[in-house]
């Protein structure tokens, strides 16, 4: 299973429904970085994504997008693959 790791915020209602399709697909762990506690990674957030919106979702090294794009890649018949891509 690939690496997840997802750029949040604590009170973010989109943050916890990305998290619950993720475990529901069968990810264990998330890495979370909490861009509310630490202003230097929401800055690299925007840097690297383009977005200053969070969920930013990471699977491995493909950038998922936010919670929509996450929800669309799944309804696509996308995510399975792409978590179990090796």
């Amino acid at each position: 299973m690939q690496n997840v790791k997802m750029y949040t915020t604590a009170v973010c209602p989109y943050c916890i429904r990305a998290k619950q399709l993720l475990k529901a697909k069968g990810v264990e762990q998330i890495e979370e970085i909490r861009i509310d506690l630490d202003p230097a990674q929401r800055d690299h957030m925007m840097q690297i994504t383009g977005r200053r919106t969070v969920p930013q979702i990471y699977v491995g090294d493909t950038h998922v997008g936010g919670c929509d794009d996450l929800m669309a890649l799944d309804a696509q018949g996308g995510l399975v693959p792409l978590l179990q891509a090796a």
